[in-house]
């Protein structure tokens, strides 16, 4: 079984108000969603889209709770953008999370990404990098890491996600063979790599010595089928609800969780399970994630 000691277990704002589709949950306000992920027995979150901005506001909205931050996605744009611009915004963003103490940033190349447009499929529409955009890329993250590390004290994680540049694991093997392990880590993300047509325990497996930061998301694959029989877009499945909590899909998180054991696994693992919080709601899907995480992993 996992340590507690190691381990904890946080959740993502995402499952209360969705930050690329702000329809979803507009309803719900940030006192309410950390409040519940509170009642529902988690100690971590990410930062969303209604979390104040000022770091002194947040954090004390989080310690009447006792939560505290423990990741923040981070957009990056190394291929399209001066490698300055992007170093400037992951600079303000460091600062941000060192106020909040937290140990971790995720890192998301965004650039040509489809993920958040409406109207491109999901599925057969991802950019595929030349071998120059491979090596800015692996470069300006080694760069981005060091400085994470180094001058902030928070280690810098990738996160590969459906739609974009790093998706499938050839380009996660190949990002990970071409960039430093001191600086740059694996946000391993169950739901995405199972979205992709990948096994999941199969790739914490094969990837457990870099991993630093977990997802855990499980996925309808009915709906996955619909999305790429359909040629819908990324955002059209998480409507759907395509991705859901631990134990509501069709994952093996006890292996998962086994395998993190058996890595010695440090750090958080997250509850993120986009969906429409009026078909799923927050606070009872929260509670179902935590009973089963408890049941499979000890925690």
């Amino acid at each position: 079984m996992l340590s507690a000691e190691n381990v904890k277990i946080g959740i993502a704002p995402i499952a209360w108000t969705n930050d690329d589709m702000p329809d979803l949950g507009a309803e719900n306000t940030f006192e309410q969603c950390v409040s519940e992920m509170a009642l529902a027995g988690y100690t971590g979150s990410e930062v969303g889209n209604k979390y104040p901005k000022d770091p002194a506001a947040l954090k004390k909205a989080l310690d009447l709770r006792g939560l505290e931050i423990c990741n923040q996605w981070f957009s990056s744009f190394l291929l399209t953008r001066p490698y300055e611009e992007v170093e400037q915004e992951f600079r303000t963003q460091l600062s941000f999370l060192k106020a909040l103490g937290a140990k971790v940033i995720g890192v998301s190349e965004q650039s040509y990404s489809v993920q958040g447009q409406l109207d491109t499929p999901v599925f057969g529409h991802k950019h595929v990098m030349n071998e120059e955009e491979w090596k800015l890329l692996t470069e300006g993250l080694n760069r981005l890491g060091k400085l994470a590390k180094e001058e902030y004290g928070i280690t810098m994680t990738f996160h590969h996600h459906m739609g974009t540049v790093v998706q499938n694991d050839d380009e996660v093997e190949r990002l990970l063979s071409q960039t430093d392990p001191e600086y740059v880590s694996l946000l391993y993300d169950s739901g995405h790599f199972a979205y992709a047509g990948y096994d999941p325990v199969e790739m914490v497996n094969k990837y457990a010595d870099r991993i630093r930061h977990v997802h855990l998301k499980d996925i309808r694959p009915q709906l996955v089928e619909k999305v790429k029989d359909e040629n819908l877009s990324f955002l059209d499945g998480v409507r759907l609800g395509a991705f859901t909590i631990p134990g509501d899909g069709c994952i093996d998180f006890a292996s998962i969780f086994q395998s993190l054991d058996r890595s010695d696994y440090k750090g958080y693992m997250l509850v993120e399970a986009e969906q429409d919080p009026a078909k799923a709601n927050p606070l009872e899907y929260a509670l179902k994630a935590r009973r089963y995480i408890a049941s499979k992993a000890g925690l």
